[in-house]
């Protein structure tokens, strides 16, 4: 196409190919801190095009495309040509991804262990990812990723995917108030999101993105309402975890056995919370009596 990088995050290598010059250089200042091996093969293809040709110019619309396509989807206009390439390259991933057990989970990890988080959208789970991943009041955190995480079907290990960290409504004024707006993206307002902001992760979780983790605790956080732990049993969990995952069924026999040693090796529950700073601590509180 015209336009394009590549970018790998964790163990997936991105070439993202454009009609328009703007969205490769948004994501070019995002992941300007990221590998970019040019000879490396791309495991997932993302496209951004014009459907019509005079849609480059004439209300420029952006389509979505790659190695996996969702037929259906309407275009976004250049605006958000950013959030376009972002939605692209989950999708390749979520859809096309084979070689580990994919979760739709946030995850932060401490001394080689890792929480992992997920939960439906607007649950929380990527802000308290993204807050942890500035520092916790027990220490230092790693973001490990705030839209996927993957399971090693072989070791069971949490591999990160710290892809930039997509902020919704309240939570940008948020984690914007803690860190240094050269790690913000620009605000995209009014999508079908809502209001988005993208967060670059710090350094350290880029360099660190190859280290593995052991999953230490399962959290599925529901923002709202006073303070809360609830136990979950492990059939709960492992029904929960299967929704939460899109190539489940695809790795058959592989997929079954590490869901199935994921709830059976860590410690689950549910927790409520009021806000981030309740949600946080009673991350801590959790993770500090799993690994005791």
């Amino acid at each position: 196409m015209r336009h394009s990088t590549r970018i790998a995050v964790g163990p997936v290598q991105f070439r993202i190919g454009s009609d328009w010059r703007a969205p490769i250089a948004a994501l070019g200042r995002l992941y300007a801190g990221y590998p970019q091996d040019e000879a490396r093969p791309a495991d997932a293809t993302v496209r951004l095009f014009a459907a019509r040709p005079w849609r480059r110019w004439l209300r420029p619309s952006v389509q979505i495309g790659g190695d996996f396509v969702v037929p259906d989807a309407l275009p976004l206009p250049l605006s958000m040509g950013l959030l376009a390439a972002e939605m692209g390259m989950n999708l390749q991933v979520a859809l096309g991804w084979r070689r580990h057990l994919l979760l739709h989970a946030s995850a932060v990890a401490r001394g080689g262990r890792a929480v992992i988080m997920s939960g439906e959208s607007g649950s929380g789970k990527s802000t308290l990812a993204a807050l942890l991943g500035e520092g916790g009041d027990g220490g230092e955190w790693r973001l490990m990723g705030d839209e996927f995480t993957l399971i090693d079907p072989v070791s069971g290990d949490a591999l990160a995917f710290p892809r930039a960290v997509s902020l919704k409504n309240a939570a940008i004024a948020e984690v914007a108030a803690r860190v240094d707006a050269a790690r913000l993206g620009p605000l995209l307002a009014g999508t079908p999101k809502g209001d988005i902001r993208h967060l670059i992760p710090r350094a350290d979780a880029i360099t660190a993105m190859h280290e593995p983790a052991r999953p230490a605790l399962l959290l599925f956080p529901r923002f709202g309402g006073a303070a809360a732990i609830e136990p979950m049993g492990e059939g709960e969990a492992f029904v929960r975890l299967t929704e939460a995952s899109t190539n489940y069924v695809a790795l058959g026999e592989a997929g079954f056995a590490a869901l199935t040693r994921l709830v059976r090796e860590m410690p689950a529950f549910g927790i409520s919370y009021p806000d981030s700073a309740s949600g946080m601590a009673l991350v801590e509180q959790l993770f500090a009596e799993a690994v005791r």
